[in-house]
């Protein structure tokens, strides 16, 4: 049966874990402009200074991959339609560098500024953490859930978890942190080149 966290809540993962699908999603709620609604998960790899080391450490739908296939982005969601996880990420932990100190696992909506669109008008959002034997595992074990409860009016970038190594093993924070600004905003505060 899964853990159920609330924001700020701290958990181990599972010893025995050594691959994990990271499972989001959401549905919009009052939102009628005309456009879709086109959320993005994004995955930022950390060294101990909390900025990504190369560039290829920043996961997302232009970089499904990163190092040695360490973190796996599943694909592109552009509607959020449907039932379960609306985007997943795979996560190979002995995969991982060992300079990666933490993943940061973010979601950000796509062109908000010009669609004038934000977290205020999304809801049902989750995260989840499911215990898989391969990368095909549709299944696995459930392990954790976190539901993001909070009212993000004006955000429109969101650091929703982040898996971090503590004493020799991995740990998840319910983090729900939300930023204005979009995925360059993210994107800026983790290190990574915009140009």
């Amino acid at each position: 049966m899964a853990v159920s966290l609330s924001k700020g809540q701290r958990v181990s993962l599972d010893k025995s874990m050594t691959m994990a699908r990271i499972g989001l999603g959401w549905d919009v709620n009052r939102y009628d402009g005309g456009n879709d609604f086109d959320l993005d998960a994004c995955v930022f790899l950390l060294g101990a200074n909390g900025k990504v080391l190369r560039d290829e450490d920043f996961v997302f739908y232009n970089n499904l991959s990163a190092r040695d296939g360490a973190v796996v982005h599943t694909g592109d969601n552009r509607t959020g339609e449907g039932e379960g996880d609306d985007e997943a990420i795979i996560i190979d932990f002995t995969k991982i560098p060992q300079e990666i100190q933490k993943i940061a696992v973010t979601v950000t909506i796509f062109e908000a500024a010009q669609r004038n669109q934000n977290f205020g008008q999304v809801s049902n959002s989750y995260v989840r953490v499911v215990k898989i034997d391969n990368p095909d595992d549709e299944n696995g074990e459930e392990e954790l859930r976190f539901d993001l409860v909070e009212e993000f009016s004006i955000e429109t970038a969101l650091v929703v978890c982040e898996i971090y190594r503590h004493n020799g093993e991995w740990k998840f924070n319910a983090v729900a942190s939300g930023y204005q600004g979009g995925l360059e905003a993210l994107c800026r505060s983790y290190g990574v080149n915009v140009g």
